[in-house]
């Protein structure tokens, strides 16, 4: 016989690879978490004080440039409306000391007035105050840069950042002139870079305080790092408990994490020594197929031995019992068996006194979301080398119950539905016997309630054939075409005298022209009449019931409304199941078998269609029957 190998689970095929120094470093430190949180923060904090240094200084140096052209265009407007006073009165010396002047108080390179032929009369350098001002008027025709309108502050900016103004004058009795204003001024930077030194000082105190919180968080977060990366390395295969063990000086994750891993380890040595007596055990077993046959039944199991001690429990058997099959062996069968007469059957057998066969039904009550159920237990003695031996089999009995109890149920209310027409019958047969000779109006009413009881009749030992034929699965339509105009004058013929002397209003809505159904013309009128039956039956006096007929692509559809007591929303499902009731104490006094809706659809569905229903408690309810029609060449065909 081979050995057995215990203690050891097999390798894999492919060995994962072995965990590199990094790794083990980081397992050991638990550093890659917080590293990389502390990597990340530090990036964005830099990334954050970069791009607001670089915004500050754009915008400053945006402010300043835009408050320097500003200046020297007041400037420029300024000096040309003075300039032009002065040139008119001739006094041309005097407008070169102002642009003069101007240039030395602003800053500005360059001033001068050009006139519409390009000649600089006066200007802020020397080389510009050359030539003379020439007589009045000035020829208007302007070219080149000094084509600027009067009153127009023309402004051009070079590559080097020069700033050219050309204001357009009007000198009174002159003529049109230009004031060029050149400005190559550079900014002052030194309160710009001051704003960047006081952003780089708070980056400075922030990355200082990051820092801080970084070695707070990297003493707390160090076992959580390591713990994670241990959980990686499972995820690439390895799975020892000596490679993702951590450091124990991490803290108390750290020394939890390694006790789980110790207890999984003992749990792998424990199920593998269990695989291994269970492997050899079943080699040692001859009876092995035997078991697994057992284990096979539907029915439980039980072998109770002469101490009323478990020998075995097949599978079904342990369900039965609600416990494992290895909670059961070697227990007391009294601490399982619930009924006190089952076990003095089973202590009866297993000693020898009692040798005849038992029967016991124990009614279990629900427990840890199992239902509650009838379970039947079958003792008899099994004889082995002069020792007592009991042998219990369980069955579930719950649904031949529930199916007894359903028939039962049927069974009464068939016979009080049966007697009730019966007894009308019998008392109207028994008036016109005792009174031959009365008057037709009194005779036509009892022939008349005779005749409606008869129906009624018809209609219960109907449904009640319809019913079995259901319940062996042998229900079938004798297909035919169905006039539906007259299914719907049957319906009104027999449903209005009843709805008039209960005092609702019955109201049809017909379409004038009715498509052709293929189906079983007398179970669409059971349909029919047991929805409509239902909705007179529920609805009090003074209400509406209305039947409302109309074609809709390829189904033919018919809604029978009412506004009687309604259904609960819960309930309106459980009404189409067989024998089903409303739970409503208004309708307690209000006879009914319960098939009704479930036959009706159950006979629309095998024509293809359905039944379902709308309702409100105390607003009504509407059914609606969904049945396909025939296609147009089906019916002209």
């Amino acid at each position: 016989m081979s050995a057995v190998k215990t203690g050891q689970p097999e390798k894999p095929a492919h060995s994962p690879p072995p965990l590199r120094g990094g790794l083990r470093r980081r397992l050991a430190g638990g550093e890659s978490l917080i590293a990389s949180a502390g990597l990340a923060s530090a990036a964005i904090l830099l990334g954050a004080m970069g791009g607001s240094a670089w915004w500050s200084l754009h915008t400053q140096r945006e402010t300043r440039r835009e408050a320097r052209d500003a200046q020297v265009r007041t400037v420029g407007e300024l000096l040309a409306r003075n300039a032009e006073s002065l040139i008119a009165s001739g006094d041309v010396a005097r407008v070169r000391r102002m642009l003069e002047n101007a240039g030395r108080d602003y800053g500005l390179a360059d001033l001068s007035v050009v006139l519409p032929d390009g000649q600089a009369i006066a200007g802020s350098q020397p080389g510009n105050n050359q030539a003379p001002m020439p007589a009045g008027p000035w020829k208007t025709q302007q070219s080149g840069a000094e084509s600027v309108l009067p009153g127009e502050c023309r402004v051009e900016r070079a590559e080097d950042g020069s700033v050219l103004l050309s204001i357009g004058m009007q000198v009174p009795r002159m003529g049109p002139a230009v004031l060029r204003v050149r400005d190559t001024a550079e900014l002052p930077e030194w309160d710009v870079w001051r704003t960047q030194a006081g952003i780089g000082l708070f980056g400075a105190a922030g990355l200082t305080g990051l820092l801080l919180a970084y070695r707070r968080m990297r003493q707390r977060l160090r076992a959580v790092g390591a713990i994670r990366d241990a959980l990686a390395a499972v995820q690439s295969g390895h799975d020892s408990g000596a490679e993702l063990a951590v450091s124990a000086a991490l803290g108390e994750e750290a020394a939890a994490w390694n006790q789980l891993l110790a207890e999984r380890e003992r749990l792998r040595e424990r199920a593998s020594m269990e695989r291994a007596a269970e492997s050899l055990a079943n080699r040692r077993t001859r009876d092995g197929d035997l078991a697994s046959a057992c284990d096979a039944m539907w029915q439980g199991m039980v072998l109770v031995d002469e101490q009323m001690r478990i020998k075995y429990v097949n599978g079904a058997a342990a369900v039965f019992l609600r416990r494992k099959r290895e909670e059961l062996l070697g227990v007391d069968a009294s601490e399982v068996l619930e009924d006190q007469k089952l076990v003095d059957a089973v202590r009866g057998v297993s000693n020898g006194t009692l040798r005849q066969r038992t029967m016991h039904e124990v009614e279990r009550a629900p427990e840890k979301g199992v239902g509650a159920g009838v379970l039947r237990f079958s003792v008899r003695p099994v004889r082995k080398e002069d020792a007592a031996t009991a042998l219990v089999l369980i069955e579930d009995v719950t649904q031949q119950r529930v199916a007894d109890a359903s028939r039962n149920a049927f069974v009464a209310q068939a016979t009080h539905e049966l007697r009730t027409p019966l007894t009308n019958i019998r008392l109207y047969v028994d008036g016109l016997l005792e009174e031959p000779d009365a008057d037709q109006v009194k005779r036509a009413k009892s022939i008349n309630v005779i005749a409606q009881e008869a129906r009624r009749l018809e209609r219960i030992v109907g449904d009640m054939l319809s019913v079995s034929e259901i319940e062996a699965g042998q229900l079938k339509l004798r297909r035919g075409d169905v006039r539906l105009d007259a299914v719907f004058s049957e319906l009104r013929a027999d449903f209005e005298e009843q709805a008039r002397q209960k005092e609702i209003a019955f109201k049809l809505d017909l379409p004038p022209k009715f498509p052709v159904i293929s189906g079983d013309r007398d179970k669409i009128v059971l349909a029919l009449h047991n929805l409509v039956g239902n909705a007179i039956k529920y609805t009090p006096a003074g209400g509406e019931v209305s039947i409302r007929a109309r074609e809709e692509g390829a189904n033919f559809i018919v809604d029978v409304g009412d506004n009687g007591i309604g259904i609960k929303p819960e309930e309106c499902e459980l009404i189409f199941e067989k024998f089903y009731r409303a739970k409503d104490k208004r309708i307690s006094g209000i006879t009914g078998s319960g098939l009704g809706l479930a036959l009706a659809r159950e006979v629309v569905r095998l024509h293809g269609g359905d039944v379902t229903v709308r309702s409100q408690v105390d607003k009504g309810s509407t059914f609606t029957i969904t049945i396909p029609s025939l296609p147009p060449r089906a019916a002209a065909a």
